[in-house]
């Protein structure tokens, strides 16, 4: 527990054997829960995890590859039945750093925000640390996104270290939530939204021996997402202009 709050994190996990037990040694001691969600993996992910033999360590298999995104819905679901209060998603690649989890948590915890998010943007390394393309592209991808969701802020919408109040998911769908790349911004924009808030935090860009799985075509794709949301947005400030009217 963090200051009397229940704690999980969910680990959605593709393919990741060789660094599943590094994420999952990595996470600190006052997380009560752990669920790793092998989204299908081809290779020995469940069994990699279910090896380490701690017991806060709930293994999840999908039978067909559904996507990160619906990995880690299912992860807040079982989450949630369990009676997590907080929940941290942290992917199964080693790319997000441990000692970051507690400043991402404090503000859902504390109450100020219900949902933050991962911001490498921000941090003093990023320009060294993070590949050229990416940084230039996540740049972009975010300012459309904090334009589409009505934000005043958000520098990096594509970082998947993110913590999420349980109360938050009772505002949204988590059976709409976009399945596969792109779902941190679906995420974002359903949040916003639903009126939920929203906070960056700093968090160090971190990149294991692990090959992206990001291609072009997912770039169109979150634009896509983007222009759903911005439209989502118009739809429901209209709505909510039309409930008013006498």
């Amino acid at each position: 527990m963090l200051e009397n709050v229940r704690i999980a994190v969910i680990v959605p996990a593709f393919d990741e054997e060789r660094l599943i037990v590094r994420t999952l040694r990595g996470i600190p001691a006052f997380v009560d829960a752990i669920y790793v969600v092998d989204d299908a993996s081809r290779d020995e992910t469940a069994k990699a995890a279910q090896s380490l033999g701690d017991p806060r360590v709930r293994v999840i298999v999908h039978e067909t590859n559904r996507g990160v995104g619906a990995a880690i819905a299912t992860g807040y679901r079982k989450a949630k039945a369990e009676g997590a209060d907080v929940m941290a998603v942290m992917a199964g690649d080693a790319q997000m750093h441990p000692d970051d989890l507690t400043p991402l948590l404090m503000p859902v915890v504390r109450g100020e925000v219900d949902y933050a998010k991962g911001n490498r943007m921000a941090h003093p390394s990023v320009q060294t640390t993070m590949p050229r393309a990416r940084y230039v592209v996540g740049r972009w991808l975010s300012r459309l996104t904090r334009w589409a969701a009505g934000l005043s802020s958000l520098d990096d919408s594509q970082c998947g270290y993110t913590a999420i109040s349980a109360r938050a998911l009772d505002a949204i769908d988590l059976d709409e939530l976009w399945p596969r790349f792109g779902y941190p911004n679906d995420l974002i924009g359903k949040l916003a939204i639903a009126g939920q808030r929203i906070r960056d935090v700093v968090v160090r860009p971190v990149y294991a021996d692990e090959k992206s799985g990001i291609r072009p075509w997912h770039v169109l794709v979150i634009l896509w997402l983007i222009g759903r949301i911005a439209l989502a947005r118009v739809k429901a400030r209209l709505g909510s202009h039309q409930e008013g009217f006498v």
